[in-house]
């Protein structure tokens, strides 16, 4: 009987741990705001979301070495700021197999150059690439 115990509260525990995991991928994005850059999207962190103008919609044409620059931005479920439609954000399959969240279709990155929250150091570069501002 004593054993039995032990099992079911074993089985409780991972169904928790598991659960857990599974809240854990549900990630929340902010809403920034920067003089200069307005408002944008960051990820639960605070780290700068940016696209890149050379993607089209559900494709992405950031590959090989640019993802090492900037790398991409993936969370299976996404939970919006107030003022953002949660229905802007998709998911795509990438030519190379790796998933990546969208925003009204278009790919998110990171900037591999920024360090800390609030960072935007992405912006504009080769003015192709921006801070998501919804």
């Amino acid at each position: 009987m004593r054993k039995r115990a032990v099992l079911y509260a074993m089985c409780a525990v991972l169904s928790l741990a598991l659960a857990g995991v599974a809240l854990a991928d549900n990630h929340a994005v902010k809403l920034s705001e920067k003089a200069g850059v307005g408002k944008y999207l960051t990820d639960a962190k605070g780290m700068t979301l940016y696209i890149f103008k050379k993607d089209s919609p559900g494709k992405s044409f950031c590959t090989g070495p640019c993802v090492d620059k900037w790398p991409l931005y993936f969370r299976a479920q996404v939970s919006a700021p107030d003022g953002v439609n949660g229905l802007d954000f998709g998911t795509i399959t990438r030519e190379d197999g790796l998933t990546q969240t969208t925003y009204k279709g278009s790919p998110l990155y990171y900037f591999a150059s920024d360090k800390a929250p609030g960072d935007v150091l992405g912006q504009a570069v080769g003015n192709v690439w921006f801070v998501v501002n919804p």
